[in-house]
């Protein structure tokens, strides 16, 4: 063990600081970290399916689930040593105050790019991902079914195909105004409009993936971006469902879409996840800000809290 300390979840809704091993490579003194609230949330309560656990690890993760174990993979810092001494550096590592990286797992920040925001940039390439799995192109009516962090930088992303029309759809109406700011349009579940030419769904309920396909046009594809943990999920696809040729797709971030792959590489993803962060507005979808000392206590009822979206940690 060295000096280092790091954001523990020990037990269902209970998280501690402890100390956390440094690796080895270049020393990073961490600046802040990002909390991703539907990940965290379900490895904070201890549910991740047991076929899933090696799936399910962040890339520099420690200790296996369910308890203890050090989780997280939006991390910003100074780089002190190596290739990148003295720029601030991301690193898809776990909430803690200091840490060592080959230079080949550090990304520099662009310039101009602010520390601050660059915490977004997991769930960014998140959303970038997404978005290619979709098939979004230029002119096409676009839904995205849920506001949380992920479903508003996908709306963020497809409003700037050309001509293309993005609702955003949620419960919760306080989400509109940031929905309008990310480039889209907000509308209720009651309020949705069908006959889209995409649909993405990012709340993580069975409600809104049911709502996605009674929103599909003929022959459009629902893309699944929720990851729904250990839970049943039923659909009635006994419907329009064969008769409209619609399509489910799956999308997740642990690897480039097959047709992209020859070409982008993860760090290329990531790297391009931190440009798409240039843009003024995505500080709004930073929720709160908590310091590191003070965030094991706090780290329950933040990730409990629906009105979450990236809650920051500082150091």
């Amino acid at each position: 063990m060295s000096g280092a300390n790091g954001l523990w979840i020990t037990a269902p809704d209970r998280a501690q600081i402890r100390p956390a091993d440094m690796g080895e490579g270049s020393l990073v003194t961490t600046l802040f970290t990002g909390i991703s609230r539907g990940t965290e949330r379900l490895v904070l309560s201890g549910t991740i399916p047991d076929s899933e656990r090696d799936r399910m690890r962040a890339p520099f993760q420690q200790g296996d689930f369910p308890f203890p174990v050090k989780y997280g993979y939006s991390a910003v810092g100074q780089a002190t040593e190596g290739a990148y001494a003295g720029r601030a550096v991301f690193a898809l590592y776990p909430h803690q105050d200091q840490f060592r990286l080959p230079d080949d797992a550090l990304i520099p920040l662009p310039d101009g790019l602010p520390p601050e925001r660059a915490v977004l940039a997991a769930n960014m390439e998140t959303a970038l991902n997404i978005l290619w799995d979709s098939g979004a192109g230029a002119g096409d009516r676009i839904t995205v079914i849920g506001a949380g962090l992920v479903g508003l930088l996908v709306a963020h992303l497809a409003a700037r195909l050309p001509g293309a029309e993005v609702t955003v759809i949620d419960t919760q109406t306080a989400r509109a105004g940031i929905a309008t700011r990310m480039g889209g349009t907000f509308a209720t579940p009651e309020d949705a409009q069908a006959d889209q030419d995409v649909v993405i769904h990012t709340s993580a309920s069975q409600a809104g993936l049911v709502q996605a396909l009674s929103l599909a046009a003929p022959q459009a594809t629902i893309t699944e971006a929720s990851w729904h943990g250990a839970a049943q999920i039923a659909l009635p696809l006994g419907g329009a469902f064969h008769s409209r040729r619609l399509r489910i797709v799956s999308s997740q971030v642990g690897s480039v879409p097959p047709e992209r792959a020859p070409r982008w590489t993860l760090r290329r993803r990531l790297t391009k996840a931190l440009d798409l962060l240039a843009d003024d507005r995505l500080d709004h979808l930073i929720s709160g800000e908590t310091p590191f000392d003070r965030v094991a206590d706090a780290y329950p009822d933040i990730l409990a809290d629906p009105a979450t979206l990236c809650h920051r940690i500082t150091y």
